[in-house]
C-alpha cells in the first residue's frame, strides 16, 4: 500500500499538512508494508528537508501512490483518476462553489473520503481541527478587545510559534473584570476553554455568571439548553431539542445583558433557532463588545457575522442600529472576528494534533479490514457513483 502526502494547492496558501515528519516515521514503524511519499512543497510548515532527514522519500511525482492525504480541496486539474483521496471537500452540505469538484471526482472514478465524514458508530466526528480553531479564536477575542479599547497590543497568532507562545503573550496582559460566554462544549468550545483556563480566567456557573459581579475576569461555557428554550415553556432534554428544534427559540439574551466577549464554538443545525439576533444586539441592555464567531456561519445564527474575515484582516465593526459593517473604532461598533480558517494561524500545532487523530482512527482501518466501519461510513464516492450514505447529494451533482 502506498500513501502519498500531497502538496496544498488551494489559494490562499495553507501551511498545514496531515502528517508531520515524526508521525510518518511512526506510521512506517507501525505498518512495515506501507510505502510513504511526500510531494515537495515550498509552503508546508515542515520543510522538505525535515522529512528527508528522517528517511522519508520526497518527490515531484506521487502518481504511483494509492491513497492521497491532503488538507484543503484539490484543484480539479490536479486530481489523479482511479485513486483514493482524503481531504476536506466542502461538498457534503451541497456547497455550490464545490459542485464541479464533486462532479470531477465522480468522473475520474476517485474514492473520496472527507475528514468531516469520519465518524464513529454513534455518528460522532473523530477528526478535525476544531480544538485549534477554538484556541486561536479565544486568543483573537482578547486581542480584538485590546485593539478596540486601545488597552494593549497582542501580536497576530500567525506570527507566533504555537499554542504555548499564545499563552505566554496572554499572561502578560492585565484584563479588566470581563465576562466571557462560550457556546458549545465540543472540540471548538473546549479549545476556547483550554486557553481561558491556561491564563487563569475563572470558570463560574451559569447562575452565578448571570447574577453576580466579579472583580476579576470570569467565563461560563454553555450548551444548547442554556441558550434555547421551548416556546411552550416545557423543560425537556437534549434529545427533544435535536428532534424538535422548531419548537425552540433563543434564550441567549440573558447572556447578552451581562457579557463583554462572546466566543462561539457551537455546532448549529439549519433548523435550530438563531442564537444572537439583531434585536438582541440592538437592545439598550446589550453589553457585548466583541463577538469571536469561530463557527463562522455567514447569514447564520450570529446576526453580526455579515461576512467571513481573513487572517490578514481579521476584525471588522458591526453597527447594530443599522445592521451594517463599520470601522472597528466606530463608537457604537461591536467588534466581529469571523476568520473561517483559524487553525491556519497555528499550522505546526494543528498539523501535529490532526496527524495524531488520523493515525489513531483512520490508518488502522486499512489494516484491520475496517472492522469498525470507519472507512465504509466515511466514503462519499466509489466506482464513479455516490455511496448509499451520500446518495442525498445526487441532485447537487446533477446541478438541480
Amino acid at each position: 500500500m502506498k500513501f502519498g502526502i500531497i502538496k496544498e494547492r488551494k489559494n490562499p496558501p495553507d501551511r498545514r499538512v496531515v502528517f508531520s515528519p515524526d508521525e510518518l516515521t511512526t506510521l512506517k514503524q507501525q505498518h512495515q508494508n506501507v510505502t510513504v511519499k511526500v510531494e515537495r512543497s515550498d509552503i508546508r510548515v515542515f520543510t522538505d528537508s525535515e522529512y528527508e532527514n528522517l528517511g522519508i522519500e520526497l518527490t515531484d511525482d506521487i502518481s504511483d501512490c494509492d491513497i492521497f492525504f491532503g488538507v484543503k480541496e484539490v484543484p480539479v486539474e490536479n486530481l489523479i483518476p482511479n485513486k483514493s483521496y482524503f481531504f476536506f471537500s466542502h461538498t457534503i452540505k451541497k456547497q455550490p462553489y464545490n459542485r464541479k469538484l464533486l462532479q470531477a471526482i465522480l468522473e475520474k472514478n476517485i474514492n473520496l473520503y472527507d475528514y468531516e465524514t469520519i465518524v464513529d458508530a454513534n455518528n460522532r466526528r473523530l477528526i478535525g481541527f476544531g480544538r485549534y480553531a477554538g484556541i486561536v479564536g479565544a486568543y483573537n477575542s482578547i486581542r480584538a478587545f485590546g485593539i478596540k479599547f486601545e488597552l494593549f497590543k497582542l501580536p497576530k497568532a500567525e506570527t507566533l510559534s504555537g499554542k504555548e507562545a499564545l499563552i505566554t503573550h496572554l499572561k502578560r496582559v492585565v484584563l479588566p473584570p470581563l465576562k466571557f460566554v462560550i457556546t458549545g462544549t465540543g472540540k471548538v468550545g473546549n479549545g476556547v476553554k483550554e486557553i481561558l483556563d491556561a491564563i487563569k480566567i475563572k470558570e463560574v456557573s451559569v447562575e452565578n455568571y448571570l447574577t453576580k459581579n466579579y472583580t476579576q475576569p470570569v467565563y461560563t461555557q454553555i450548551d444548547v439548553l442554556d441558550y434555547n428554550k421551548r416556546k411552550d415553556g416545557q423543560v425537556l432534554d437534549f434529545t427533544d431539542f435535536y428532534q424538535n428544534p422548531n419548537e425552540y427559540i433563543s434564550d441567549f439574551e440573558r447572556f447578552t445583558k451581562v457579557s463583554d466577549i462572546y466566543v462561539s464554538g457551537h455546532f448549529h443545525a439549519n433548523e435550530a433557532p438563531v442564537i444572537l439576533t439583531r434585536e438582541m444586539l440592538q437592545s439598550k441592555d446589550c453589553k457585548i463588545k466583541v463577538v469571536a464567531d469561530v463557527s463562522c456561519d455567514v447569514n447564520g445564527p450570529i446576526a453580526c457575522t455579515l461576512r467571513s474575515s481573513t487572517i490578514a484582516e481579521p476584525l471588522y465593526g458591526y453597527f447594530p442600529n443599522e445592521d451594517k459593517e463599520v470601522e472597528v473604532f466606530h463608537p457604537a461598533a461591536i467588534v466581529v472576528m469571523a476568520v473561517d480558517n483559524l487553525p491556519c494561524e497555528l499550522p505546526k500545532d494543528a498539523s501535529e494534533g490532526f496527524g495524531e487523530m488520523v493515525l489513531e482512527h483512520v490508518v488502522p482501518a486499512f489494516f484491520n479490514n475496517d472492522k469498525d466501519g470507519i472507512l465504509q461510513r466515511a466514503k462519499i464516492t466509489e466506482n464513479g457513483k455516490l455511496t448509499p450514505r451520500f446518495s442525498y447529494l445526487q441532485d447537487y451533482v446533477d446541478g438541480k
